[in-house]
């Protein structure tokens, strides 16, 4: 096997980073104060409207939900092709995801189903971005419209994609993002709720800290609430310092990484377009993906590919099984059917702003060989 593994993904990571955490390390503050505030204003200013920083991606979808009034013996429409994170944060609430099928040509969430599973329960639907793109996002904004649902985008996967010339996170209702090791920027670990509305934004403030009202001003100048009201169930899911730190400096060197997310993705496209397998087809002047999936071929043998790949020197991994056949949630499951039959095709191969054009070209040459 070769001595240097092409990563699926990573943290790209610079000397920026590492000076900022030690800069923290240095004032002996680590909780959440000035840092988490620059970092919220700095990303408040990138979506053009307001962010709260959470502990992580799931918190902040979380939070989002229970801001938004969604609780026990409430539903919410997801795509059943996401990771865990998206389920659990809806059952975190007490609410009850119901799984839905995803489109064949985007594989993010296929609103026409989500309609046929909706009932006189279900309170929020929940789009998932995946790889970057959005979907028939407009068709879901109508569709919930119609039937009087919150909608909580989970943007985990699309940190600068834009749409119709807006940044996603920029307009909507709850759009969620995800800041761990190996998004489109990290913070280590990390999330954040972007909306309009007031009373989320609020809500999520407080819920972030135990629960404490009026906790975040404290903590941004430096003080704690020692006199305080808890009025509604909160969570530890506060930002750190250290974390911000980070975050900050990633925010900082977005664009270039972007670019470079936009480069490899090219490059693959270029490629793989002619051959037998599928791809989803994003304009990469919009769309910033976080993963690069192909649909192989029905009759291959995804396990064999992966583990040529892996003696080649290339990681690869599957995102991500269907929720509806996890143990917890299988009670809840119907048949569905496009789902079902994509996932058994999915295989991700690697991208990340450290890939080098020659790892690309040997991704692309040891495919094209196994095919």
């Amino acid at each position: 096997m070769p001595d240097k593994l092409i990563r699926l993904s990573k943290s790209c990571l610079s000397e920026a980073e590492k000076n900022a955490v030690m800069g923290v390390l240095d004032r002996e503050f680590l909780g959440m104060g000035t840092e988490v505030r620059q970092f919220e204003e700095m990303l408040t200013d990138f979506f053009g409207r307001p962010a709260v920083c959470v502990s992580t991606g799931t918190a902040a979808l979380h939070l989002a939900l229970q801001a938004a009034d969604i609780g026990a013996g409430d539903e919410v429409l997801v795509q059943t092709l996401t990771y865990i994170a998206s389920f659990q944060a809806i059952s975190a609430t007490g609410a009850t995801p119901v799984p839905c099928d995803v489109d064949t040509d985007t594989l993010c969430l296929d609103w026409r189903d989500a309609e046929k599973r909706l009932t006189s329960k279900t309170k929020a639907i929940m789009p998932v971005h995946y790889a970057g793109g959005v979907g028939e996002l407009d068709e879901i904004y109508a569709f919930a419209k119609k039937n009087s649902l919150r909608v909580i985008e989970d943007a985990s996967h699309a940190f600068g994609t834009t749409y119709k010339g807006k940044k996603v996170g920029g307009f909507g209702d709850i759009s969620c993002f995800s800041f761990d090791g190996i998004k489109n920027i990290t913070s280590g670990e990390g999330g954040c709720v972007v909306t309009d509305d007031e009373k989320v934004l609020q809500n999520v403030r407080d819920a972030r800290l135990l629960g404490v009202e009026k906790d975040t001003e404290k903590r941004f100048s430096g003080e704690r609430s020692w006199d305080f009201d808890v009025t509604a169930q909160g969570w530890r899911y506060h930002m750190s310092n250290i974390m911000a730190a980070i975050g900050i400096e990633q925010l900082k060197r977005f664009s270039n990484n972007a670019i470079k997310r936009q480069k490899i993705a090219l490059l693959y496209d270029s490629y793989f377009k002619d051959i037998d397998v599928e791809i989803i087809h994003h304009n990469y002047k919009n769309v910033v993906p976080h993963i690069y999936v192909l649909q192989l071929p029905d009759g291959v043998d995804r396990f064999l590919i992966r583990d040529k790949l892996r003696i080649d020197g290339i990681e690869t991994g599957v995102h991500f099984k269907n929720n509806h056949h996890l143990s917890l949630y299988n009670s809840a499951a119907q048949r569905i059917d496009k789902a079902e039959k994509i996932f058994e095709t999915l295989l991700s191969i690697p991208l990340h702003p450290d890939i080098t054009e020659q790892n690309v070209w040997k991704v692309i040459d040891s495919i094209r060989r196994l095919l």
